[in-house]
């Protein structure tokens, strides 16, 4: 039974009485702080003026540290990590034995850079130290849920919910029940999220997921809905304009579409919301603009790289449906060998299927779907592996599960899904 800060929202996988960026289906992210830019920059700059007067306040330094964090994922700039990284060092070197929160700063920027055994481990260190922090739990829950520990990711969920129930426990939550597949709950947990949003940014933060979820699970009209209730919230949450450019295309309005994802990476560029942007561009008939966005794909991945981040698994989907399929392959064991989420096993049977290897794509494939998640990305590639190996009946119930989750699940792969569909006699 799980449970939401002591009120019961579903019966279903036992787990003790009681998210998250969420990558991009094939690509997630888990939902971290909400703070505003304006707020964190007001964070950064107060905590630099006490530092000048107390420079061994390693307090301070912890915070500055995770603001800085913070500052990256709003601003998709992968140079504050370094920032970070010596901010909560040095905290560190000023108090060791206690400091839990530095400790959570470590475990946050690791999660960050996508090596999330290093976050587990920090988080694991803080929570010895403060097993009532709502933060060191959520470090966990993202660490674990990236590493596929999903029982140990909800042992963590529920200790955040039963602490520090709020815009952040009820966001991770959301994302475990669309995991298993419990999309109203994970819809009702989203909507617990917005009822205890205060701010601008947590309830732009809370809408653009509520976006997401919708379109994810085939509804474009109310993702629109969502997305422009957040864009009215908070103007400056940019991820909203690359979700409502996404429903857009959804509902054939290209032009918008495609002036909602020009605004999005020009704002934040990250490598996920380009190769959207590019793969829009590719299918509307553009393949010189198309290709400008791949190119800058590549730029932000070696951005990223020069800043500790380590992205295998969205390198691995993009080389793999950018005909790219033995460099794809590189990338896709190299995630596998540091993490086994559902995604990481998707990521690596799709290359395995680029590369003809489709029998042992399968094995990874019946991985990827094992939480029973709705997604159809995942379906449409178990769907074109059974057909390569011949099991086409087995092939039409993916392809068709596939489309009646999302028919709109991805500018370039939707169509190819419809067409293969079609091939293996479902579409008649």
């Amino acid at each position: 039974m799980l449970l939401l800060a002591g009120v019961v929202l579903l019966v279903g996988t036992p787990i003790v009485s009681t998210h998250l960026p969420r990558e991009h289906e094939s690509r997630p992210a888990l939902p971290g702080a909400t703070a505003g830019g304006s707020a964190l920059d007001s964070t950064v700059a107060a905590a630099q003026r006490r530092l000048k007067r107390l420079p061994n306040d390693w307090v301070t330094w912890a915070q500055l540290g995770s603001a800085y964090v913070q500052q990256a994922r709003i601003t998709a700039d992968p140079s504050y990590y370094p920032k970070a990284d010596g901010a909560l060092r040095r905290s560190l070197e000023l108090e060791s034995a206690t400091n839990w929160q530095a400790m959570t700063g470590m475990a946050a920027l690791a999660n960050a850079r996508h090596d999330f055994t290093a976050a587990r481990d920090w988080g694991r260190r803080a929570e010895a130290l403060n097993p009532y922090g709502g933060s060191v739990h959520g470090v966990l829950v993202d660490a674990l849920t990236q590493l596929g520990d999903y029982d140990g990711a909800r042992t963590q969920l529920q200790r955040m919910l039963d602490v520090e129930p709020g815009v952040s426990s009820f966001t991770r939550a959301s994302y475990d029940f669309e995991q298993h597949g419990q999309v109203a709950e994970a819809r009702d947990a989203l909507n617990r999220a917005l009822a205890e949003a205060t701010t601008p940014a947590d309830q732009a933060f809370c809408r653009y997921y509520l976006g997401e979820l919708a379109f994810n699970n085939g509804d474009p009209q109310e993702a629109l809905r969502q997305y422009a209730a957040g864009i009215t919230a908070d103007p400056t949450y940019q991820q909203l304009y690359a979700g409502r450019g996404k429903a857009r295309a959804a509902l054939g309005q290209s032009t918008g579409a495609l002036a909602d994802y020009a605004r999005a990476v020009q704002a934040r560029p990250l490598p996920e919301l380009l190769i959207e942007y590019g793969d829009l561009l590719a299918a509307t008939g553009q393949p010189t603009q198309a290709r400008q966005q791949y190119d800058l794909v590549n730029a932000a991945r070696q951005l990223s790289a020069a800043n500790g981040v380590s992205d295998h698994l969205t390198a691995a989907a993009f080389l793999a449906d950018h005909d790219q399929a033995v460099e794809a392959l590189t990338e896709a064991r190299a995630e596998w060998n540091a993490r086994h989420s559902v995604l990481t096993a998707d990521a690596l049977a799709w290359a395995l299927h680029r590369n003809g290897r489709n029998a042992e794509a399968l094995e990874y494939s019946l991985q990827a779907t094992r939480l029973g998640w709705r997604n159809a990305t995942l379906y449409y590639h178990q769907g074109a592996i059974r057909h390569a190996l011949g099991d086409d009946d087995q092939a039409r119930a993916d392809l068709s599960r596939a489309l009646e989750i999302n028919p709109h699940f991805d500018a370039i792969q939707a169509p190819v899904a419809r067409h293969l569909l079609d091939t293996v006699g479902g579409g008649r």
